[in-house]
């Protein structure tokens, strides 16, 4: 089995281990929920998600990095790092909507070779590794090869979006507006789910307009082995452009000549 195999592999192993100890938090009476600096909101199930995570790793892979979004950073001795958010979509997640996600990216030597997005609540995984194709889960089903859609045409594609609220505060409304205004579809199926239903071919577009190297580095893996992409807003595919849109390849180029005039950052 390769490094990066191998790593997948135990990924998967990671990802199953913290939803377990997500759901005994899911849906409980009095599960509190306190606002970092950001405002965004963190919980108990957060934290000790990733430190579980992080103990994990450390006791089978001591040598390569972690960066997570709770804890500081542990720097790589040998290239790979693994990027971690514990719960995309706390929202969600606090509220009992089942649409969030453990995320796990492993990057080496600076890309994203393997990816990881498990849904606890819905019994769901979908996963890829550098030509090895992406693959989709469903509780105890066999998992099965998907891939993006064929959907070539923008008046006939499914978008999806998170969090209406981040497209004024960075100044981009009428930029996703203005897709929105060409698909057939729109619907608030945000954060990694979203992204995972392009790289599942139920939707051709999911967008972003602020995005942590952990909201992303998992699904820069899984769109790519799927057929499509996941980028930032000017189409490179990195962890730290602030942004991103995961997209089927026939509406790429259309999605981003918009996207790509879009407002920069506020800071």
């Amino acid at each position: 089995m390769s490094d990066v195999s191998s790593r997948l592999h135990f990924a998967l192993q990671l990802a199953a281990a913290a939803s377990e100890l997500i759901l005994q938090h899911y849906q409980v009476d009095g599960l509190l929920v306190e606002s970092k600096s950001d405002d965004s909101p963190v919980t108990v199930a957060d934290r000790e998600a990733e430190k579980l995570i992080r103990k994990m790793l450390a006791d089978s892979f001591p040598q390569d990095g972690i960066l997570g979004e709770e804890f500081e950073s542990v720097p790589a001795r040998n290239g790979y790092r693994w990027i971690i958010d514990p719960i995309d979509g706390t929202k969600p997640f606090v509220h009992g909507v089942p649409l969030f996600g453990t995320l796990i990216g492993i990057e080496s030597d600076g890309r994203m070779v393997a990816g990881v997005c498990r849904f606890p609540a819905l019994e769901e995984v979908v996963y890829a590794a550098e030509e090895q194709g992406c693959w989709w889960q469903i509780r105890d089903q066999a998992p099965r090869r998907t891939k993006v859609s064929g959907v070539t045409l923008i008046g006939e594609a499914r978008m999806m979006f998170t969090e209406p609220t981040h497209w004024t505060t960075t100044g981009r409304f009428d930029s996703i507006v203005a897709v929105m205004n060409q698909v057939k579809i729109a619907r608030g199926w945000g954060d990694c789910y979203g992204h995972a239903m392009v790289a599942t071919g139920r939707a051709e577009i999911a967008i972003d307009p602020l995005m942590s190297p952990w909201d992303i580095a998992a699904l820069i893996p899984i769109l790519r082995e799927a057929g499509g992409t996941c980028t930032d807003w000017k189409g490179v595919e990195t962890i730290s452009g602030g942004d991103g849109v995961s997209v089927v390849p026939a509406l790429r180029d259309t999605v981003l000549s918009v996207l790509k005039n879009a407002p920069a950052l506020k800071k």
